[in-house]
C-alpha cells in the first residue's frame, strides 16, 4: 500500500524534485545498507623492486630520506 502512495505523490512532483527524491532514496539505502560489500585487498606487489637503481650514483639513501620527508 504505502509503495502505490508514495509513487502517486511522486507523480505530482516536478522534475527537479524527483530527482531530488531519487537522490535522497540512494543516500538512505547507502547509510542504512545492512549487508556490506567486502572490499577486496590486493597483495601488495614488489614489481617495482629495482627501478629507481639508475638514481643510486645521484642520491645517497639520506639524500633520498631527506627529499621523501620534504614531499610529506
Amino acid at each position: 500500500m504505502l509503495g502505490k502512495e508514495l509513487d502517486m505523490k511522486m507523480q505530482k512532483l516536478p522534475d527537479n524534485l524527483k530527482n531530488q527524491v531519487f537522490d535522497y532514496v540512494d543516500f538512505l539505502l547507502n547509510k542504512y545498507q545492512t549487508e556490506k560489500t567486502p572490499v577486496v585487498r590486493n597483495k601488495f606487489k614488489f614489481d617495482w623492486e629495482g627501478e629507481l637503481s639508475n638514481i643510486e650514483e645521484k642520491f645517497t639513501s639520506v639524500e633520498l630520506q631527506e627529499k621523501a620527508s620534504g614531499w610529506r
